[in-house]
């Protein structure tokens, strides 16, 4: 069913907000995926802030003109999934888990930071670890040097009690 001026300008209006907001852009082929699994599909994107959509790619390409998403223009071709999150990693992390159990998902390229990516960048994208992890990591990371000294200072106690008991 072809969309009437109207309707493609809303489309294209709601595309525009999304990318505004977006950090990432993620685009994947989904020929031959069943309802089912387009279906999970989206309630995982949903769940992790990641705005999925199945667009024309005239309209994506009109959507992101002037964004920092118009360096991926030229990757817009075939039946694609558009994934825009606001995360740097979200959207990344959810198609390329997706690809990783279904293999009639394809991603094809994204953009991120003004730069367009390739296959190889949005896996690369999508294996940073996340905030929660980053911040987790960076906290065992300061707190090392302080339990290694108290470790050393602890045994120093140690061996001066027993050197004082003998």
């Amino acid at each position: 069913m072809s969309l009437n001026r109207s309707e493609k300008e809303a489309v294209i209006s709601d595309v525009t907000s999304l990318a505004a907001k977006a950090q990432t852009l993620v685009m994947a082929e989904y020929r031959g995926i069943t309802v089912a699994d387009m279906t999970k599909l989206r309630s995982n994107a949903r769940s992790q802030g990641v705005s999925l959509s199945v667009l024309k790619n005239t309209l994506a390409r009109r959507a992101v003109a002037g964004s920092a998403f118009e360096v991926a223009a030229d990757q817009m071709t075939g039946p694609l999934i558009y994934g825009f999150s606001v995360d740097a990693v979200a959207a990344a992390r959810v198609v390329a888990d997706f690809a990783k159990t279904n293999d009639k998902l394809v991603i094809r390229g994204g953009a991120y930071g003004g730069k367009a990516l390739d296959v190889k960048g949005v896996k690369q994208l999508a294996s940073i670890p996340s905030k929660e992890v980053l911040l987790a990591q960076l906290c065992g990371l300061l707190m090392s040097p302080m339990s290694r000294t108290a470790v050393v200072l602890g045994a120093l106690a140690a061996k001066k009690g027993e050197v004082a008991a003998a």
